[in-house]
């Protein structure tokens, strides 16, 4: 499993709606990103150019792009973008193997 961070902008009829018929839009999520084999962790709204956060845990890329498609397709937001999130123990060992592999690289620059 991996996290996603998932940011977002909701589209003018959906922020309508909302403000008619306050509603829980964490739980639409959650029972989502469920049905896609995930986890939502947090979920907030935000000032700024974003209008939600969200912090998911997903079995692999396909299942976050199989939710952030069923996102998109709903016509609820706006914008949306997902950032795949990276542990620190696999940023270490990408680190270890950039060492390993640097004196093979010439850069453009040298």
């Amino acid at each position: 499993m991996g996290f996603y961070l998932f940011q977002g902008s909701y589209a003018p009829a959906a922020i309508k709606a909302m403000i008619e018929k306050p509603q829980d839009r964490r739980a639409a999520a959650a029972k989502m990103i469920e049905a896609i084999g995930g986890k939502l962790h947090h979920m907030f709204f935000c000032f700024g150019s974003d209008d939600i956060v969200a912090l998911v845990e997903a079995p692999d890329d396909k299942a976050m792009i199989a939710g952030s498609m069923l996102v998109g397709g709903s016509g609820s937001m706006s914008a949306g973008r997902t950032t795949k999130l990276i542990s620190i123990e696999d940023a270490m060992a990408a680190m270890k193997a950039a060492q390993d592999a640097a004196p093979s690289f010439k850069s453009a620059l040298d």
